[in-house]
């Protein structure tokens, strides 16, 4: 391993390449990483200069915030909740093993009494943040860890995490920050409701500093920069604010150390969510692996500042922590910080213990004597206070409120810090409470949507311009030429044996070889379900649109604030399904947006509303992502949850939050919804619970044929998963076209304006090719395609028409001319227009019972034109 940050002489730049860029800095001119490489090597003078320089940046942005000669530090305290770590970093004196915890007296966490002793002493002293920094997932390489938290009654550290934080806020009042370190997309959603900010340093994108043996994340799973990188991206799509940063001097070179602050600059503006960064300068410690390293120099720590402040820009947050500055305070204030981050009264910095906090007085002066003012701040920055939704969850908002500032969103340093109940919003979801545009399902198809998009358009999906870079490769469909002969008479022969390339090329057909394609998929078809035309008498029920998750496709979603945003109470729900159950429907199909107000367990009260009114009515609801959001708000396992749901009444769940399973496309798509690997846990769970589920696909956006491949084999494979363990799995699969109309990645121009009718006949038809024999059932959607498209579809392959909605807004709202109805007269004719007969089906593809078949004829299975609302 190197024995210092700093590249040989040789390495050095010219004289001339850092007149430039210390030109361009002054200039204001935008860096790139060459130039920041040479600016992080500025020394004397060039470093005076480039500090300057980097001050001014600063002072324009705090003066733009209203909080001109402000420098902030946060009044915490120090909770080390576990020294246990599966990681080896070779610097680390923080960590320990169980050995030496049992002979200093220590448990292998600290216990519940532990911690809130330290949080109420801190409370006394007018503290209010509470730090809770621990090693990553000790469980997973001690036993005795692993021991203790299920003694304790905990499935992991994560919910020790939970747990704690929300006594901490309940019984002391402080504010947890959380640095649990790694963590998935689904640990953030479990920790959001009980901290307000979250943070794990980046600290390098150098991966041989990991891959490379005697490197100082050599050995550390949770070190990977690339692991590093999509939790930052997971905290910005599940909008956490969040902390993090650099350390420098353990064997980077000045153009990787460039590269990370790039790296961090790009998640900041893709996400908005990154509300500081720390500078952190490497010190050598006994008793460990790099106790022989040479501590980073001040003079780097201050360029690295500077040019840091160059990259973020005067917006970014810029950390240097106190303790560790050896007294030069003035010259990181001159580089442009603005921060010092978090100084404890009472506890001592565990991960740096022989450097003491700075008492908070002398920080005071010491800024004072730089023109500058010391102001407390939260653990959560300013401007989170004040964006509120959807970065601060409602059941965090009195907690915060009672500490901070109204009007600057700092901390209120006369605000007494005490406990409040961890709980329900007041004004949220309630069994007898509606509100908003409760009769959208109706007037969607007369008076339309208010606008064509909402009021945060330009902040709820991350920064557009971001995004168009990152749509911008390989996201534009080309074509592949292959031997579509071949294919066909493989696919025709037996389409289990079609290879990858095969299909590929026949998911690029066209002209006669697309005809030739939809009569194999139409005989396939033939040979396995017959020649009926499925449908189902359902109705859909959207109990809200309120949603902040940020799909960049949907348009359905509102604020709570927006003229067409809409929740119903539990009374209108299961009259909606009793009115659906007297025209002859068999089922409800239930969805709603992800409300900040909706507790977890509000699905267990839907459902169970539906079922004591309607007891026959099939329940079919809650997307995976509305399931992962009712786990992680109650605190259940995803098992956990479904489980209670089965018991309220929940029969199926609808297969949808699918889009594209292959998180390249995702991460376009959507801003904040569930990953793949957690959708395909979701679905699975439910399967084995005897929940079975739809599957679906919407394809036509910022797509290749490639992905839908992908998209079709994901799916097969967990089928086939399902057969071997013996469970029934996946009902069918529904094709969704992608509506563009209001769609906000189309009205960003990302986009592409929907699929091809090309496209459609040939997704239909590799669907029933690709997912035979594990999915039989393949449906096309009117509601998206019309009577004529779905006709077309149901000589490509498909066999089912969906059902006859009564209500539907989701894609009506994004623009879909064909109506939010089918009468059963109206899917009748679609299939004789594909001359097909045609048959009513349950859920679950069984027979609809006669008396159900009778209500649904005398109704023609659709409402009264007028149908009255309950108040």
């Amino acid at each position: 391993m190197t024995n210092s940050a700093q590249p040989p002489e040789a390495g050095r730049p010219t004289a001339n390449a850092m007149r430039r860029a210390l030109k361009r800095a002054r200039d204001g001119v935008a860096l790139d990483a060459a130039e920041a490489a040479v600016l992080l090597q500025a020394r004397g003078d060039d470093l005076e200069d480039l500090a300057a320089s980097a001050g001014r940046v600063r002072d324009a942005g705090l003066a733009a915030e209203g909080r001109a000669g402000v420098i902030t530090y946060s009044k915490s305290v120090f909770i080390p909740l576990t020294r246990l770590c599966r990681d080896k970093c070779h610097y680390c004196t923080f960590v320990t093993v169980p050995g030496k915890l049992r002979r200093a007296g220590h448990g292998m966490f600290m216990s519940p009494d532990e911690v809130l002793d330290i949080a109420r002493r801190g409370a006394e002293l007018g503290c209010k943040e509470a730090l809770i920094t621990l090693g990553d997932k000790p469980e997973d390489r001690w036993p005795e860890a692993r021991e203790w938290l299920e003694a304790e009654g905990y499935d992991d550290t994560i919910a020790y995490v939970r747990a704690i934080s929300i006594r901490i806020l309940e019984e002391t009042g402080l504010l947890p920050h959380l640095n649990p370190g790694v963590m998935t997309w689904t640990d953030f959603q479990r920790l959001k409701p009980v901290a307000p900010s979250m943070g794990m340093m980046l600290e390098t994108t150098a991966t041989r500093l990991w891959s490379e043996p005697g490197g100082p994340h050599h050995g550390s799973p949770d070190k990977e920069p690339a692991v590093r990188l999509r939790v930052l991206e997971d905290a910005g799509r599940s909008s956490v604010p969040f902390t993090s940063g650099l350390l420098i001097g353990i064997g980077e070179t000045y153009e990787e150390r460039a590269e990370s602050l790039f790296a961090l600059r790009r998640v900041a503006r893709s996400y908005h969510g990154i509300q500081e960064l720390i500078i952190q300068n490497f010190r050598a410690k006994p008793d460990t692996a790099m106790r022989g390293m040479p501590d980073a120099e001040m003079d780097d720590l201050v360029a690295t500042v500077a040019v840091a402040r160059h990259i973020m820009g005067p917006s970014g947050c810029i950390q240097a922590p106190p303790n560790l500055v050896d007294g030069e305070y003035g010259r990181l204030i001159r580089a442009g910080i603005d921060d010092w981050g978090g100084v404890s009264p009472i506890t001592i910095d565990h991960v740096n213990p022989e450097k003491p906090w700075p008492q908070i007085e002398e920080l005071a002066a010491r800024s004072e004597a730089e023109g500058f003012r010391l102001q407390e701040r939260l653990c959560v920055y300013p401007e989170f206070v004040r964006r509120g939704e959807p970065w601060l969850d409602p059941r965090l908002l009195p907690h915060v409120r009672a500490l901070a500032d109204p009007s600057s969103g700092l901390a209120n340093p006369d605000a007494p810090v005490r406990g409040l109940p961890w709980q329900e919003p007041d004004e949220g979801y309630v069994a007898t409470k509606s509100s908003g545009r409760t009769d959208l399902h109706r007037t969607i198809d007369t008076t339309g949507r208010t606008s064509d998009r909402r009021d945060d358009f330009d902040e709820v999906y991350g920064d557009w311009e971001a995004l168009r870079e990152q749509a911008a490769p390989g996201m534009v469909p080309s074509r592949i030429d292959g031997d579509v002969r071949a294919a066909l008479a493989t696919a025709a022969d037996d389409p289990t044996r079609l290879t990858d390339d095969e299909a590929l090329a026949l998911l690029h057909a066209d002209g006669p070889a697309l005809d030739a394609l939809c009569s194999v998929a139409d005989d396939v078809r033939k040979s396995v379900v017959g020649d009926d035309v499925t449908y189902i008498v359902t109705r859909n029920i959207n109990f809200t649109n309120v949603c902040y998750t940020g799909c960049r496709f949907c348009a359905f979603a509102q604020r709570r604030t927006d003229a067409d945003a809409y929740t119903l109470s539990l009374d209108q729900v299961a009259d909606r399904a009793a009115q659906a159950w007297d025209v002859g429907a068999v089922e409800v199909c239930m969805q709603g947006g992800i409300h900040p107000d909706l507790p977890g367990t509000a699905y267990f009260d839907i459902a169970r509303a539906v079922k004591e009114r309607v007891p026959g009515m099939h329940v079919h609801a809650f997307s995976p992502m509305e399931v992962v959001n009712g786990a992680t708000r109650t605190g259940l396992s995803i098992r956990e949850w479904l489980t209670r749901a089965k018991e309220s009444g929940l029969d199926s769940i609808p297969g949808t939050a699918a889009e594209i399973l292959d998180d390249e496309v995702r991460w376009i798509l959507t801003k904040g919804k569930l990953p793949t690997a957690t959708w395909k846990e979701v679905v699975s769970t439910a399967h084995e619970l005897g929940l079975r589920s739809s599957s679906t696909m919407m394809y036509g956006h910022v797509d290749q044929p490639r992905h839908w491949l992908g998209h079709f084999r994901t799916l097969a494979a967990m089928q086939q998963a399902n057969l071997d363990k013996g469970v029934e799995g996946f009902t069918e699969f529904v094709t969704l076209p992608f509506i563009h109309t209001n769609a906000p990645v189309y009205l960003a121009g990302i986009a592409r304006p929907g699929p091809t009718t090309r496209d459609n006949r040939a997704v239909t038809a590799m669907a029933r090719l690709l997912l035979h024999p594990h999915i039989p059932n393949i449906q096309t959607s009117w509601v998206k395609l019309g009577a004529e498209g779905a006709a077309e579809m149901l000589r490509s392959g498909a066999n089912d028409l969906g059902g006859t909605l009564m209500e539907e807004t989701i894609s009506r709202m994004a623009g879909s001319s064909y109506g939010s109805y089918r009468s059963v007269r109206d899917l009748v004719a679609i299939a004789d227009a594909a001359g097909r007969p045609s048959k009513p089906r349950t859920t679950l593809y069984g027979e609809v019972p006669e008396e159900r078949q009778r209500a649904a004829a005398a109704s023609d299975g659709h409402l009264p034109e007028l149908l009255p609302l309950a108040d």
